[in-house]
């Protein structure tokens, strides 16, 4: 074999590596822009770029030392550096979430390893004054041996950890030649069973750091706040020991403190008055390390995270993370995250009210986390280590219980595994400790607990007891052993109920309780933004959470004959072990784009509510979610009345004193009208100006409703009223149809369902295909566990049919009443339904249907009509909630008003298509175009969904891209809908928006017209 097996051997994690230490980018003078412009530092070498490739599918396949001086590489293909090699076409793509997609048998790793050589020929000069030349790879998986000039330099594993190797001896001036073996899987490989897609490469940054001889090699900043004075502690370490000149600046560049140290150990620095670092204001100083050869700039923020009586503080505050989970993750890029890919994410996310991220599950690139100190973002850092896949392993007794209690046996509690972990731990906080963003170390994911864990945590408490510590995984345990939790700091769960929560509130609540996941964000969802919201809220002790996940993982294979992105998920490419689209859960779609969930996220996270408001009075209550600003110096505030959805006044509120997590009061006094449904909508616009954020940024909105006795949409009322007409109806009947005709209308109804198959106004047919009773959706991913309940009640294959129907003509027109059900072969009725229609002369229909279902059965997915209509009906107005789709538990970020839209607009085109676009609490629908248009109108709200799509269509096909449209409108009018929720991998739908109605009735109007 041309490599030693170090791959397989747990004893050789690394060879000839550095020791780990902290990030920092030195030059030889001062440079005050290396965050996000590293690469112009004279002593970054950066070895980026397009290297010669081979690539194998067998370790066993390499015959050639292709790594010595002078190899021939001409038959080499070329890869750019950085990037995984699946995305060039080498290999295969594979997504996994738990299961490991090789032999469970650790530390072996399939013999016939894919592996890539590398090789890349780059100049060097050699500088006086910085002759010690040190490698860094940032990121390679899964384990590499690298080699220059044909001499081997080492080995190194931790995908997404910096390795460093010194090179001073081996370069030479003039041409280098690095040559580098990557393998596929290595025992680390067991480590890493992340949930996402497997790739291989070297995939962050290459560069070599030019260093004097007599230079610092690693320090470490601690800071403590006393009152008015921050002490800055600088722990230096030294290649050889010099003299060190410290300096600190303010953000104006004013000099707060100086300092020397000529010797390994502390310096210590004073700052009067100072500045604190939160996430509405991220202060930065910056420190200057300054040495005879080496100038190094960093930057301080001075904050203190502490846990007082279970409740977790920022600088004395409470706090409450708003958080989001975030993989690095692009369709064409895969892994390969760029600065500016960074900064697009985090531009997002404080668009949208987030303030903490965690780095799921592995750290990422050290520069990371210097934005998100900038930027003021709290982190989790989490360790890369998930070792999921033995719970998935065989067993005999295969219940919960036992995977659960036997999952630590294989790695977490064995020995032999304790240095791979250990050093996974340490490498991250080492490199990652002078970033103050970073208020939580993570110990890994989903890896289930024992003593290299409780290892993994008395090591980081001793190093760096000034952090908090979370777990999430330490619950899973053999519960016949007892185990030491006392380095553990918080007690971190993922997707609990609601009610799991209260009860270790009321129970236990030993320790601050924090969501590390929530509300998993699979396709249409999530549905449990505000109950949440309103839980975590109540209980100090509650400190927030981070939702699943920020964005959906997929590869992009070009695009589609109809212009739409193929994107490729688990499956896709021919693999036989993946899970499918469970990948797609995120926030934004592969490319950014928002989700609906996204909106309700940042609606529900607004940095205000209203409390009350007192029409009479005009007293406004308004409570500050802030976390640090005052509310008057966060945002600004104005009002729009609105009256049937259209604005009939606004104005700005003066400014609204309100401390954080504190209520303020103002008068605000505005004149309602009699009638008309009426709402009153608070907009609060950023006031200041932010990191990757401009001043009236809009933030969220409040509504509330403020009509007055005659609350009726007047647009709505307009159609349900008579119309007053006398004509004598033509009414003829058959044994299986009834046709009614009026001077402008011809309607027919089959006997056999009593729903409409024909509805012709004004010489044009309306419905292409016959009416229909509906309780289906197309199973959104949040449906996934409940649809084989509701599979197994045949709801997806149900239909109706009437038993009898009685007709009564009279003088202003004919009513119809049916006795039917709604039923599904091999199953019993499932639901008894009476359908009573009454059709005026004038064409209008009233609708009155009235349901008993069998108790028997589960939930419905919806009840409902739903009609196919003419395509040219292309123009939706509605009175309800929009613009973007509702739901019963999702529509925080939707609002009352009078929307217009195209039907192709209608549609949030889910990469996996499902159930979408539904718009809830709705008084008014109309679908028209330019001459005529069919209206719906209710006394009491529905929900309406008008699509080209049927949803037929969109469960049968399982990429949005293969979608054909129907011949209709499919037009969905709905008394109920089931909750949307996040069951996914989360709770199941909460009670109140389960549609568990045994008994109700649907009432509405249906009007076709003719314009003018």
């Amino acid at each position: 074999m041309i490599v030693p097996r170090y791959y397989e051997n747990l004893s050789v994690l690394h060879e000839n590596t550095m020791p780990a230490r902290a990030y920092y980018i030195p030059a030889s003078k001062r440079m005050d822009n290396l965050v996000e412009h590293r690469e112009e530092s004279d002593r970054m070498q950066l070895l980026n770029g397009a290297w010669k490739f081979q690539y194998f599918n067998s370790i066993y396949d390499i015959q050639d030392s292709f790594f010595e001086k002078n190899y021939d590489t001409e038959n080499f293909d070329e890869i750019q550096v950085p990037s995984v090699w699946q995305m060039a076409g080498y290999d295969t793509h594979q997504y996994t979430n738990i299961r490991y997609p090789f032999p469970f048998d650790p530390p072996y790793v399939p013999q016939d390893i894919p592996c890539g050589a590398y090789v890349h020929n780059f100049e060097y000069s050699r500088d006086e004054k910085a002759s010690k030349a040190f490698l860094n790879f940032e990121g390679v998986d899964s384990c590499f041996y690298v080699w220059i000039n044909g001499s081997y330099i080492g080995y190194s594993q931790v995908s997404h950890m910096t390795s460093e190797f010194d090179v001073t001896d081996i370069l030479q001036d003039g041409t280098n030649t690095v040559a580098v073996l990557v393998m596929k899987w290595c025992d680390g490989s067991y480590l890493e069973d992340q949930d996402k897609f497997r790739m291989s490469g070297i995939f962050r940054d290459v560069y070599i750091l030019k260093r004097p001889k007599q230079a610092i090699s690693d320090y470490h900043i601690k800071t403590r706040i006393e009152d008015m004075l921050a002490k800055v502690e600088i722990e230096m370490k030294f290649y050889s020991p010099l003299n060190v000149n410290i300096s600190i600046e303010d953000r104006n560049g004013a000099v707060v403190a100086l300092g020397s140290i000529a010797e390994e150990g502390t310096a210590v620095l004073e700052i009067a008055s100072p500045e604190l670092w939160n996430t509405e204001n991220p202060y930065l100083y910056k420190l200057i390390l300054e040495t005879e050869n080496e100038v190094i700039v960093d930057h301080i923020a001075l904050r203190k995270i502490e846990i007082k009586d279970q409740v977790i503080y920022l600088n004395g505050q409470k706090i409450k993370f708003r958080g989001v989970n975030r993989h690095d993750s692009d369709p064409v890029t895969g892994f390969t995250i760029s600065l500016e890919q960074i900064t697009t994410d985090l531009t997002l996310m404080k668009q949208h009210n987030f303030n903490a991220i965690r780095s799921s599950h592995y750290p990422n690139a050290p520069f990371f986390y210097e934005m998100c100190d900038k930027y003021g973002f709290m982190v989790i850092d989490e360790a890369d280590i998930e070792a999921h896949g033995p719970f998935m392993i065989y067993r005999k007794e295969d219940t919960d219980y036992n995977r659960f209690k036997r999952w630590n046996e294989m790695i977490a509690d064995d020995p032999a595994w304790e240095e791979a972990i250990v050093d996974r731990v340490k490498r991250m906080v080492e490199r990652d400790k002078n970033r103050f963003c970073i208020v939580m170390w993570s110990m890994g994911n989903e890896s289930a607990y024992g003593c290299n864990f409780e290892k993994a945590l008395e090591w980081t408490k001793n190093f760096d007891p000034d952090r908090i510590t979370q777990y999430e995984s330490a619950r899973y345990r053999n519960y016949d052993e007892t185990y030491d939790y006392s380095n553990l700091d918080v007690y971190s769960r993922m997707y609990p109920a609601l009610s799991e929560i209260q009860e270790y509130l009321d129970k236990d609540g030993s320790k601050p309780f924090l969501l590390v996941e929530y509300c998993h964000s699979m396709g249409n969802g999530p549905g449990d933004f505000e109950d949440y919201f309103q839980m975590i809220q109540d209980n100090d002790k509650m400190c927030g959470g981070f939702v699943w996940e920020w964005c959906d993982h997929a590869i992009a294979h070009g695009t589609a004959e109809n212009g739409k992105t193929i994107y490729a998920y688990g499956g896709d490419h021919g693999e036989e072990i993946h899970d499918s689209n469970f990948c797609m859960d995120g926030l934004v779609y592969p490319d950014r784009t928002v989700h609906t969930g996204l909106l309700e996220y940042k609606n529900v996270y607004r940095p205000a509510r209203v409390i009350s408001y007192d029409k009479e009075s005009g007293e406004l209550v308004l409570h500050n979610y802030m976390d640090f600003d005052d509310l008057k110096d966060y945002v600004k505030i104005s009002y729009e009345l609105t009256q049937d959805g259209l604005v009939i006044s606004k104005g700005k509120l003066p400014e609204v004193s309100a401390a954080p997590h504190s209520d303020g009061k103002i008068n605000l006094k505005i004149n309602v009208p009699e009638s008309g449904k009426c709402y009153l909508k608070f907009i609060y616009n950023l006031k200041k100006e932010l990191p990757l954020l401009d001043e009236d940024y809009i933030l969220g909105f409040d509504e509330i409703e403020v009509s007055k006795d005659d609350a009726k949409c007047k647009l709505a009322e307009k159609w349900l009223q008579k119309t007053g007409v006398d004509s004598e109806l033509q009414v003829k009947e058959n044994d299986t149809q009834i046709h009614i005709k009026g001077r402008e209308f011809a309607y027919t109804i089959d006997k056999r369902t009593a729903l409409f198959t024909e509805m012709k106004f004004a010489g044009r047919e309306y419905l292409n295909h016959p009416m229909e009773l509906n309780i289906w959706r197309a199973p959104t991913d949040n449906d996934m566990y409940i649809k084989s309940e509701w599979k197994k009640a045949h709801y997806d294959k149900a239909y109706t049919r009437a038993y009898t129907t009685e007709v009564v003509q009279g003088k202003h027109g004919v009513k119809i009443t049916s006795h039917a059900s709604v039923v599904a072969e091999t199953v019993q009725k499932i639901l008894d339904v009476t359908i009573t229609w009454k059709i005026e002369a004038a064409g209008k229909i009233d609708a009155d249907i009235a349901v008993t279902k069998d108790d028997e059965f589960p939930d419905l997915p919806r009840f409902g009509v739903r009609m196919f209509l003419d395509k040219k009906l292309s123009a939706a107005r509605y009175f309800g909630m929009g613009p973007q789709e509702s739901y019963c538990d999702k529509h925080q970020a939707a609002s009352h008003g009078l929307y217009q839209a195209n039907v192709d607009d209608l549609h949030e085109d889910y990469i996996r298509p499902q159930e979408n676009g539904s718009h809830y609490d709705c008084e008014y629908v109309e679908l028209n175009n330019s001459r005529y248009g069919i209206v719906v109108s209710a006394e009491n709200a529905f929900s309406f969904n008008a699509s080209y799509y049927t949803q037929e269509e969109l469960e049968k096909k399982t990429h949005n891209y293969e979608l054909t449209e129907s011949d209709s409108v499919v037009f969905c009018v709905d008394y109920a809908l089931n909750g949307i929720g996040s069951n996914s991998c989360g709770p199941v739908v909460l009670d109140q928006y389960r549609f568990d109605d045994v008994l109700f009735r649907f009432q509405f109007t249906l009007i076709p017209y003719v314009k003018g």
